[in-house]
């Protein structure tokens, strides 16, 4: 399913004994475009802090109530590295973080998360083997603050489109399947959906996304309303529309699965970790 990463900010984090913290803001990777941590607040008044929270932690996530249950205790989340968010985080600290938690490791190899699509994988267990890693490139930091992120301008390969103004993330993969791109400097109140992926530059420096299409292009795209469903009718029109084949194609789930949608706050149910419930199959 695909939920607003907007909508997380604020969602309680519960350890196995009791509440931990609040989440304030997410990391993005920009290369893979995935959400690799959740940044998390804890403390009281007089002692807050900031560490990483990974998506491999998730016990279950209750949207109905905004909570994210942690398979942690409080002591160890408290005791974690903390973290500041507002600088790149190096793949250092990374390390440190997934040698506190014992998580293998989700870079060197060809999969969103270690060898597969989804972070249970990197639960370290009995058929969980490490991949070969491999030589990173010095000084390369692919983290980004989502916050950071919001409010980058939409560059087409003519004129300006817009800016962002969310994420749709997939609450499995945690994968960003689109930016939401609001237009209404030129178009009023319309909203539109482009991939990461069919950007070809990130311009840090400028705070602009640069992506190969016109703006008329992008005016006459699949329309979509924030308060509509995102289902897998609406998916292929929009990739059929840009010429692009399908992200759910090649992305390790079974066409069986029911179609991903978007709700823009807090459904219905509970969904259960991916850690417990499903495996990857390629």
């Amino acid at each position: 399913m695909l939920r607003s990463l907007k909508e997380m900010e604020r969602y309680t984090v519960s350890a196995t004994d009791g509440d931990v913290g609040t989440v304030v803001n997410f990391l993005v990777d920009d290369e893979h475009w995935v959400v690799r941590y959740l940044v998390v607040e804890i403390g009281g008044l007089f002692n807050k802090r900031r560490v990483l929270v990974s998506p491999v932690s998730f016990g279950r996530v209750e949207w109905s109530s905004r909570r994210f249950h942690l398979a942690l205790t409080k002591g160890k989340v408290a005791d974690s590295p903390s973290v500041d968010a507002d600088k790149p985080v190096s793949r250092q600290h990374e390390r440190e973080h997934s040698a506190y938690y014992g998580y293998r490791h989700y870079w060197g190899a060809s999969g969103r998360w270690g060898v597969g699509t989804r972070p249970s994988l990197l639960v370290d267990g009995p058929g969980n083997d490490p991949p070969a890693e491999q030589p990173e490139k010095s000084g390369d930091v692919h983290l980004r603050s989502a916050k950071e992120l919001l409010g980058y301008h939409i560059q087409g390969s003519d004129e300006a489109i817009g800016h962002v103004e969310d994420f749709l993330v997939d609450d499995e993969t945690w994968s960003v399947q689109y930016l939401v791109v609001d237009t209404s400097n030129w178009w009023f109140g319309k909203k539109v959906l482009v991939s990461p992926h069919w950007a070809h530059r990130v311009s840090w420096g400028e705070r602009k996304v640069y992506v190969e299409m016109s703006r008329r292009t992008i005016k006459n795209s699949p329309e979509w309303m924030v308060t509509s469903a995102i289902n897998r009718e609406y998916e292929t029109r929009l990739y059929d529309y840009y010429g692009r084949p399908g992200y759910w194609e090649n992305d390790g789930r079974s066409l069986e699965t029911p179609p991903p949608h978007h709700h823009s706050g807090g459904g219905p149910g509970v969904t259960p970790s991916s850690r417990s419930t499903e495996s990857d199959s390629h």
